[in-house]
Formats: C-alpha cells, structure tokens, sequence
C-alpha cells in the first residue's frame, strides 16, 4: 500500500509542480577525504546517479537540499482540473485494491527499522525512533565482572612494560604499532594522530656538572625537561620544599635570593611549581633531590626524571596544535623557565648540605641529614646542564565503539604510554587496564550489550614531557570536542597501593564516582567476595576525604580546564599520611617494586582499577540520561561565594579604604540562577518520557554544555589555556579572587577597588551564562540579574 501511495504522490507531484529535486551524499574515509560521492537528480520524472568510486561506510552524512521551482509549461486550466480528478480515482481506487491485497498476503509483521530500501541498503542511517536493545544495568555490572580476569591483566602487565619507551623512540612507535594492531584485531577501526613536537634530552657527549666551588659533586643521569641550558654560579641556598612560604621564610630570615643556587625537596608540590617560585625569588638556577626523610625507601643514588613545563602540551606551540601542516612564528610559553633546573641525589645534596654554613634552618625543614644550614655567602655552586631540543614525531592511537542511539557523543577512557624512566606503575598498568577494558567490552557487545554512546579508547604519547600527546590533541580539535565528548576516564598510575583510595574529578562526576566504588568490592579483603565490604566502605564511607584537587601534571587536568570536559582520575594508593608512591619519576618504578608496595596484589588491584573505570564508563553510555549530577556543581559555587562573602565582610570589618560599596548581591543573584537552572532541569528529567530518544537528546546536550561554560569567555585560550573559573590558573578563577581579598585582609596587598570590580562582574558573568545555559529555551530564563 505504501508503495501505491508514494507512486500516486509522485505523479500528482509531477503534474502540478515541475520541481528539481536533489540529493547529495557524502561519506568521508578515515583521512578526512571524500571517498564516495552521490548525486540523484529527479527533472520531469527522469533520473539520473552518478558515482565515483570508493569506500562505503555505515552512517554517511546525507543532506536533502530542493532547489529553486523551474518554470512550468502553461498548461490548460481545464485540462489541469481534468488531470488532478484522474489521478484522484486512481489514487483512491489504488488505494482500496492495494489495502485489499495487503490484508489477504501480508507476512508477519516486523519492527520498522529492520526495514530498509533497496536503493538505500548500503547506507543505514541511525534511528531516532526506536531505542537500541540494551540489557539492565544489573546484567551489564555482572557481565563485566565476569570477563574481567587477573590473569589477562598479569599477561598484558609483562607485554606492555618491555623496552625503552620514551616519547618518540622505537620502543615507544613499536608499542603504538602493537596497540593500533590491537584495536584492528577486536574491530575497533583505530585511527592514529601524528604530532610534530619539541622534546628536552640530555646531551649524552656533554653530561651536567653540578660542582661545589671546585670540587665536582657529581655528574646526574636524570635530568628535568624544558630546563633553560647553559651554566650558572651562585650562592647556594637551601629553601626545603620550595613552596611560596618557604621562599618568603628564607628570605625573611635576611637570607639574599638574588642570583643564589636553590636546594630544594622534593614533594608538596610540582617540580615546574619549585621550580618557577624559584625565578620569582631571582634564583639562576635551581637543584631538586629527594631527601630520605619523604622518600623512606629509595637508595641514596636513586636518580630523578621530569620536566619543568608549567602547563601542559608543546610549550613551543602555545595554544595550537603541533600539526606537521601547521606554520607559527617562533613561540616560547611563559610557563617555560628562564633558569636552570635539576635533579640530583639524595647523595650529591647531603655532600653539599655538609659544606654549607650560615644560619640554622627552622625545625619543619629538616630532613634526616646531619646540617641544614641556609648557607653562606661563600658558599659557591655551579650548575651546568646540557641538554637538546629535538623536534620528534609522536603518535596517539584510538579506538572505538561506536554507540547505537547517540553515536555522535562519546566518552574517552585513555592511558599514557611512554616514560622517561622505567614507568612500570605510571604508565604500563594504565596501559594495560586501556587494552583489557577495550577486549572486555568488545566481548560485553557480542553477548548482547549496546551502548546508547560510544566509548574512545586513547593512547597517549609524551605524556612525562607534561601531557604532550593529551593536549596536542585537545588543541588540535578543541572546537568540536565539548560538543561531543562528555567525559574523560583517565587510567594513569591506577595501581601503586592499597591501602586508600585517592581521586581527582569534576563534580559532575562525584555521584557516580560515588555509586561506582559503592558497587565494587574490595579486592584485597577477607572472606566471600559476596560478602566483602564495597571500597567505599573500606576506604571511609565519605567521598569528600577521598578527593583532592586535580593538579596540572594530571592527564585529566587539561581535558577539564583547557576544554571543559568533565574528567576524572583515581589511584589505590599507599597508606597516609604521604600516600604517594615514592618511585614515580625514577628507575625503580618497575615490577619487583609495585608488587612490594601492594604486596604481590598488582593483579586483584588492577582488576579493581578497572572495574572502576570501567562501570564509570558504561554507566555514562547506558542510560537514557547522562549521569552527570549538576546539582554537585551548585554545591561548588555555593563553596565559593561564601568563601569570598566571608573575606568582603570581614574586609568591611576593618574599615578598608573604598570596600563599604563593594556589594556580593549580583554575585549571589548568579548562584541562585545556576541553583534554580539546576532543580529545574531535574525536574524536567523526572517529568519527561525517557524513551522520547529526542527529549532525552536535548536535556543531554543542556548537561553536556554546563562544565565547557564555566570556561571563561573573556580570557584568550592562548594566552590562559585552563580558563575553567573554579579549576584553572590564572586571573579569572574564584581562587584568584579569594586570595587577592585575603592577601588584602592580611595586609599583604592594597585594595584595588577596579580590580576587584573587574573580577566581581566576569566571574558573575560567567555563572550567569552557564546557569542560562542550563535552564533551556530563551523563555526558561531567570533574568533578575
């Protein structure tokens, strides 16, 4: 019958209205090139196609386009009349003969969407009518557990933790080959990205020298990438961690920084961090040992390896992507040091803490040596390092699974695969849990699961060097990844204890953080595994003293405050108070090690870490709505605009010069609007059909929009690239504002009242946005602001 209609419909279509009809497909192959185009054309019902030859691909991109009506021929009006009441019988008496024989020879019925044309049978568009088959959560959860296994976990272990695997070398290029080789195998059509980046190495014919007065104290194998080179002398001094309050102790103390050496601890804070507070005091250069007192278990000789980049990606191509067909200007990011930095032993700093004089350090900077002088004037250090700018190829390698409903929106769960030292917990049982998640799923999907949303799976390259790999590709497609990508998964150093349980992660993602650790048992605990507490119960019950801020060197950290993705990463860590595993970033971080640490239970935890991340991950692609939980984002605002309503009014307090007129109102106004976006869309989720695919789409797309707009729209991405307000660096994050209002209550800088203004209206502003954002259609508004 369906046919008989649609044929009546073209000849009436023909007969009143000559019209030219088009349609243009096109499918695009893997290197973004048109690999087949079609072109069919309707003119007074004559046809004609046209194609060029290529390869097909399920779900091109078809776009229907009329043109502008041709000029029909003058036709008779009664003949016209006479024409339109033919076609009308035939039409009804078509209609009546066709429903007829339907009825008497129709085959068992069949879902619509099983249905396709022939003229279209090659290219199967998605449908938005009828939801994917999907299993309940419950069958999902078991089904996942059930193929998880220790000893494949184990066996990937020993395969992906062989050989140098520094950024750009053969063993790293092998690995990426055996990866991508992987994902071809499950059928995950893997793609790769190049880079083209500049890559720090020691200069193996002209090692560093590190000489007190004119004794050599030692000539050190690990090195710290992006360091300026060359060879400084200066009074050394010793500063313990390197921290803001460290420095101003030192200096305070009558101590000159001015061209000096500083000697610092490592720990507490990033080694680029030590380093830059470093400059700010005027220091030429900068030596980073590790004391034994903070790392109990590393030999005296253990060397260190990192990088000085304070930021994250090619600090050469600051804000773009380090594409070959890319041309910049020269370029050096500010968060490159001018001074010289280096690592050194716990030996070679014990044999120069000997030498130096001076004043006794304060007692919270002593380690477990003997002396811990600030030191002399005469005390005379010279540091000289050689290091060697390459400009290396790097690849990043992918796979999917593609999702059946929203194929469009994915979330990526990814690993960095390199190291500059042995990287066995850093980057190997990432690497490995990427490899067993992906096998996992693969075998999920052919007993029955389908994902609503697709899954990425990312392995990264030149990650030691400060998440090269990571951001050149974020920089590289930043403009269509918040729109598509809901969530990054980070597996980086999953493993390296178990005794706690650490994790760093937007607030949409603390609810199902939660949920997730709820669910999965504690692996290394006694008895049934039925009746074994959840980690969440083994690890305190409260998610709040589990979490820690997202630092700059995390993998995570510039798909959230660089493009606004929400992310999260965690890590089965050693017992507090350091919980820190102390041979990251050196020669030791290998196997014999790891397992001395869990205690010969890399496995058991591995398998742990990955049923972690991996419910995370199937629960985002599962349900109807994202599990996304804006309301946690309410709290944070809220967190914040107290904090910095606290510091106003104690600042009118004491009576500051101009800040009886600063007002938080519009502030408040702000967060009340995010609070009211937030419970409506809630209840709009309780209120809708969930199984109305477009309605589930649009309250999606609203979730999806709210961690990019806190994005600051009025800072350039080049000049502050982790514009995030609340979780960023730089000038328009809330922390900045609050600090400034309490460097101002402590006397330690003067009010600025156009500063502070300035600050006030942007960060309201930004708020303000997001929260209109989230509310809906322009009518939805809260616009009492």
């Amino acid at each position: 019958m369906a046919g008989t209609i649609d044929q009546a419909k073209m000849k009436i279509s023909r007969i009143v209205n000559s019209r030219s009809y088009t349609r243009f497909n096109q499918s695009q192959n893997p290197d973004g090139e048109s690999s087949r185009v079609e072109v069919k054309l309707s003119v007074d019902g004559e046809e004609e196609e046209e194609e060029m030859d290529g390869a097909t691909e399920q779900g091109h991109v078809q776009h229907e386009t009329y043109t502008r009506p041709s000029h029909p021929v003058p036709l008779n009006k009664g003949k016209i009349i006479c024409s339109v009441i033919v076609i009308l019988l035939c039409f009804c008496l078509g209609t009546l003969i066709g429903f007829a024989a339907q009825r008497k020879s129709e085959p068992p019925s069949c879902p619509s969407h099983d249905r396709v044309d022939k003229e279209d049978s090659s290219e199967v568009q998605p449908s938005f009518d009828v939801p994917a088959p999907s299993m309940d959560w419950s069958d999902v959860v078991k089904l996942m557990n059930k193929k998880l296994s220790p000893n494949a976990i184990q066996d990937k272990l020993s395969e992906y933790s062989k050989g140098d695997r520094q950024a750009g070398s053969s063993g790293d290029n092998l690995l990426a080959d055996k990866i991508y080789e992987t994902f071809e195998k499950l059928k995950m059509q893997p793609w790769v990205d190049e880079h083209y980046v500049k890559l720090q190495y020691p200069n193996s014919s002209n090692p560093t020298k590190v000489l007190f007065g004119s004794e050599v104290i030692g000539n050190p194998i690990g090195f710290l990438a992006y360091s300026a080179t060359g060879s400084k002398e200066g009074r050394v001094v010793y500063a313990n961690y390197g921290k803001p309050e460290d420095l101003k102790e030192v200096k305070d103390s009558g101590v000159n920084l001015q061209g000096s050496v500083i000697l610092l601890r490592a720990g507490k804070i990033s080694i680029a961090q030590k380093v830059a507070n470093a400059a700010g005091m005027g220091a030429v250069a900068a030596l980073i040992y590790p004391d034994p007192a903070d790392y109990k278990r590393l030999p005296p000789d253990t060397e260190l390896y990192g990088h000085v980049h304070l930021g994250s990606g090619d600090p050469y191509t600051p804000g773009f992507p380090s594409f070959n067909h890319t041309q910049f200007l020269p370029a050096k990011l500010s968060g490159l040091p001018s001074i010289l930095a280096q690592t050194i032993t716990a030996n070679m700093a014990r044999k120069i803490l000997e030498k130096m004089g001076g004043k006794d350090s304060r007692e919270s900077f002593k380690g477990i040596f003997a002396n811990y002088k600030l030191g002399r004037e005469s005390d005379m250090v010279t540091v000289a390092v050689n290091n060697d700018l390459v400009d290396t190829k790097i690849y990043n390698v992918f796979g999917v699974i593609k999702g059946f409903v929203d194929a469009d929106k994915y979330v990526v769960i990814g690993a960095q695969r390199d190291s500059l030292s042995s990287g066995y917990a850093k980057s190997a049982v990432g690497t490995t849990l990427l490899m067993e998640l992906a096998r996992v799923f693969m075998e999920m999907m052919k007993d029955g699961f389908k994902p609503r949303r697709s899954i990425v799976f990312a392995s990264w390259s030149a990650g030691d060097f400060g998440n090269v790999g990571v951001t050149e590709w974020l920089e590289g497609y930043w403009s269509s990844l918040d729109r598509q990508a809901f969530t990054y998964i980070s597996l980086d150093g999953a493993v390296t204890g178990v005794d706690s349980f650490r994790a760093s992660a937007s607030p949409l993602l603390h609810t199902v953080l939660q949920k997730t650790m709820e669910m999965v048992k504690n692996p290394i605990a006694s008895g049934p595994v039925d009746l074994r507490p959840s980690l969440f119960q083994s690890y305190g019950g409260n998610l709040g003293s589990l979490l820690k801020p997202m630092l700059m060197d995390d993998s995570a950290y510039p798909f959230l405050a660089l493009s606004g993705i929400p992310s999260v990463s965690f890590s089965f860590v050693p017992a507090r108070p350091s919980a820190d595993y102390e041979y990251f970033g050196t020669t030791l971080d290998d196997k014999e090690h790891l397992d001395i640490v869990t205690g010969q239970r890399v496995g058991e935890m591995s398998v742990a870490a990955a049923q972690v991340a991996g419910l995370i991950a199937l629960r985002l692609v599962h349900d109807h709505i994202l599990r996304l939980d804006v309301s946690k984002y309410a709290e944070t605002i809220t967190s914040h605009m107290k904090a910095i309503k606290d510091i106003v009014e104690d600042l009118k307090s004491k009576k500051v010069e101009k800040i009886e007129s600063l007002s938080t109102k519009w502030l408040n106004m702000a967060k009340s609007s995010f609070d009211h976006a937030s419970f409506k869309l809630n209840q709009v989720i309780s209120n809708s059909d969930l199984e109305d695919l477009e309605m589930s789409r649009i309250i999606n797309n609203r979730i999806m929009k709210v961690e990019h707009n806190f994005l600051s729209p009025y800072v350039s991405m080049r000049d502050v690239p982790f514009r995030h307000i609340f979780f960023g660096v730089g000038w328009q994050t809330a922390t900045d504002l609050e600090n400034y209002l309490k460097d101002v209550a402590r006397q330690k800088a003067t009010f600025d009242m156009d500063q502070v203004l300035n600050k006030f209206a942007l960060l309201t502003w930004t708020i303000q946005g997001c929260a209109n954002d989230l509310a809906g259609d322009i009518w939805s508004l809260d616009n009492e602001i």
